[in-house]
């Protein structure tokens, strides 16, 4: 049986993994916060030494864009030299990195979705960060998987202190009073479940390089929260807004898409329809709420 371990493991896409390949066959050794400091090399080394993975997941992310831009030593520290470390570890015990990464290396300004060789340009604290932790494992490592993925929202977030955009919402919703989204910021919202099904894929194929595994069709921050207010039967005050009147601490790429074209090109099922994922996210909602009240 094929050890994995998998970093993040407490989050809402290392979950979805330790699930899936526990379900598939595989051994896991799921490592969160409390379990292991990535940005300890020493510790890294000693951790995976000892469970001896295979595959490594790295699903472990400093992911506070705007606060990213007060603290950036911490962010690059978590984001890119803990992939460095990880990196490392892996070489000396010869494992396969799969590392996650995200939309924002791209300035958004090719106003189109993003293939896996267009160039990056990042526009923050944190995309440079991520950045650094792709250029990390390939540095590193002659045959990484890095993937890039988009606004990534699953049943998981349901219980994590960040929570996603799903969440975000509906706890807005809950306050009767106006909400206000970008209308002017579009993304590849990615469901979990789907992104963990296909990177499952892309390790059993053992494959390498860069993919994009972002949601299905590019689509506005304030048309997200539509869907998803639809999905929920609610009629909240919502209205868009756009970057004039939304300020930042942090630049964003505003069309940061992403066009799944590598995978979809070797046969990989595509991912699921944003509709059918908030059904789905909404379905597995109700079903944790109806345990509880149980």
């Amino acid at each position: 049986m094929q050890k994995v371990a998998i970093l993040g493991g407490g989050g809402q896409l290392g979950v979805e993994l330790t699930a899936l390949f526990r379900q598939s066959g595989y051994e896991t050794a799921s490592f969160d916060r409390s379990k292991l400091d990535i940005t300890d090399a020493s510790a890294v080394g000693q951790a995976l030494t000892l469970s001896k993975p295979k595959v490594v997941l790295n699903a472990a992310a400093y992911n506070q864009v705007d606060l990213a831009e007060q603290e950036p030593l911490q962010a690059f520290q978590i984001n890119a030299l803990a992939v460095r470390n990880l990196a490392v570890a892996c070489r000396q015990i010869d494992a396969k990195l799969v590392h996650f990464s995200t939309d924002y290396v791209f300035d958004g300004l090719a106003q189109r979705a993003y293939r896996e060789d267009d160039a990056t340009h990042p526009l923050s604290s944190y995309a440079v960060s991520k950045l650094a932790g792709e250029l990390y494992a390939s540095a590193y490592l002659d045959r990484p998987l890095i993937i890039r993925t988009s606004a990534v929202f699953g049943p998981g977030g349901m219980h994590t202190a960040r929570g996603n955009f799903v969440e975000l919402m509906l706890r807005l919703a809950a306050k009767n009073q106006p909400i206000h989204v970008v209308e002017d910021f579009v993304a590849s919202p990615t469901y979990a479940p789907a992104l963990a099904r296909v990177t499952l894929e892309l390790v059993r194929r053992e494959l390498d390089g860069i993919f994009h595994v972002g949601g299905g069709t590019p689509i506005s921050w304030f048309d997200w929260a539509v869907k998803i207010f639809d999905a929920a039967g609610l009629k909240p005050q919502l209205a868009p807004t756009n970057q004039s009147e939304f300020r930042t601490a942090a630049r964003r790429p505003k069309y940061s898409a992403l066009e799944n074209a590598r995978m979809e090109a070797l046969g990989i099922a595509p991912m699921p329809p944003l509709d059918q994922a908030i059904r789905e996210y909404m379905a597995a909602r109700e079903e944790q709420a109806e345990a509880r009240r149980n």
